[in-house]
């Protein structure tokens, strides 16, 4: 099991490690964002270090509207498990949001004090 907190405005937060092409463990935290459609998101400055492949350009549909996005092929640890997956880059991310597609093989318990 996953152990994540929240933060001031009650946004809940995971640590998670991103693991470059190299084979570095960086940890993160990331915000999980249930209006996400995608795994994961991050900014595209943290690419430099990751060094992970590029797949592809798409579109991606944001609260902001319509927007393109890099595409590249990351692995990521999220509860001891190493995934390798598609991650959407952006330069308007602030944070690493894991998006609801995680929901799909997990659950979420939620004890808000």
């Amino acid at each position: 099991m996953i152990q994540g907190e929240f933060d001031d405005i009650g946004q809940l937060f995971f640590e998670i490690d991103l693991i470059s092409a190299s084979g570095e463990s960086f940890s993160v935290t990331a915000l999980l964002d249930t209006g996400s459609t995608e795994w994961l998101a991050i900014n595209e400055q943290d690419l430099e270090a990751l060094e992970w492949p590029r797949v592809e350009t798409r579109n991606v549909v944001t609260a902001m509207g319509e927007t393109v996005f890099n595409t590249y092929l990351g692995k990521v640890v999220l509860d001891a498990q190493e995934y390798t997956l598609e991650v959407v880059a952006g330069s308007d991310l602030r944070e690493v949001i894991l998006g609801l597609p995680w929901l799909q093989s997990r659950r979420l318990v939620v004890d808000r004090q």
